[in-house]
């Protein structure tokens, strides 16, 4: 493959049991790089490795990233982000560091340099306990992928980018980076989208091409609404700006949450195509 071009358009997509199907649809979109996110119940295997490293060679589809989630996450509002997502779940704490590790594994051996996740709502006070354990598990996982060469990205969205900003230098690691996703700063209510990338502009790797509105006013509690790229208060071409002003060169990759199989990669198509007229 060529060498990535400066804010290429790519995709964030989900690992379906058919890698090469799977490929199939993210290149109809017209993309030739991208985020491959991997749910929690996917059980990843030395097979699986086997099919997808040969339908990215023969697709010559280039991953950027590989993401985790993890079982009994739930984004329904965000309290309930608070209490399941990411490394802030005691309960879960153990189990997701161990299956980061797998996924960490699973990328590598597909040659992928970048690996990422939410870490969940960090709390603001350093002496806060789940501050410390969550701090020391991030820094496992930054030094355990490390020793395969890669980076961690951790994602934005759910801290304003002052307080991620202050957690990133803290936990100290160098190959920990950021995914930033404009959207997300909207939907949790985080930030000013283009304001935030500029703060943290020198620590970005990728991005996350999304668009939402703000949570309803005198609602407590409720996430923002995702639109399709373009209509929502992300303001695009506002943030494009942004990401040339501040000397970024990295990629951009859309994330739809239009669901449907045939309305999915429509609206994808339609949302690189939009993208790409955005950055010129």
């Amino acid at each position: 493959m060529q060498a990535l071009r400066d804010l290429e358009v790519g995709l964030f997509f989900w690992a379906e049991p058919d890698a090469k199907a799977t490929l199939e649809k993210a290149k109809s979109t017209g993309v030739r790089i991208g985020q491959l996110a991997i749910d929690g119940n996917v059980h990843l295997t030395p097979e699986s490795v086997k099919a997808w490293k040969e339908a990215l060679d023969a697709a010559d589809f280039h991953l950027v990233t590989v993401f985790a989630a993890y079982k009994g996450e739930d984004y329904a509002d965000i309290p309930t982000v608070q209490r399941t997502v990411g490394f802030i779940p005691r309960a879960t704490r153990a189990e997701r560091e161990n299956r980061t590790r797998e996924v960490i594994d699973f990328a590598a051996a597909l040659g992928v340099k970048s690996f990422g996740c939410h870490v969940g709502y960090v709390p603001e006070d350093p002496i806060d306990p789940d501050y410390a354990d969550v701090r020391d598990m991030v820094r496992r996982i930054a030094d355990y992928a490390a020793t395969h060469g890669m980076t961690y990205c951790l994602e934005t969205g759910q801290e304003p980018a002052h307080l991620l900003l202050k957690f990133f230098k803290d936990v100290g690691r160098p190959n920990v980076k950021i995914n930033f996703d404009p959207a997300n700063m909207i939907l949790y209510g985080s930030g000013e989208p283009s304001e935030a990338f500029r703060l943290l502009a020198p620590y970005v790797v990728s991005a996350h091409g999304k668009d939402g509105d703000w949570p309803p006013a005198g609602t407590p509690g409720a996430l923002g609404t995702e639109r399709v790229l373009g209509e929502g208060s992300v303001n695009l071409p506002k943030f494009v700006a942004a990401m040339k002003d501040s000397g970024y060169h990295g990629t951009i990759h859309i994330e739809s949450g239009v669901h449907g199989e045939e309305q999915r990669w429509q609206a994808l198509k339609r949302a690189v195509d939009y993208l790409r007229s955005v950055i010129g």
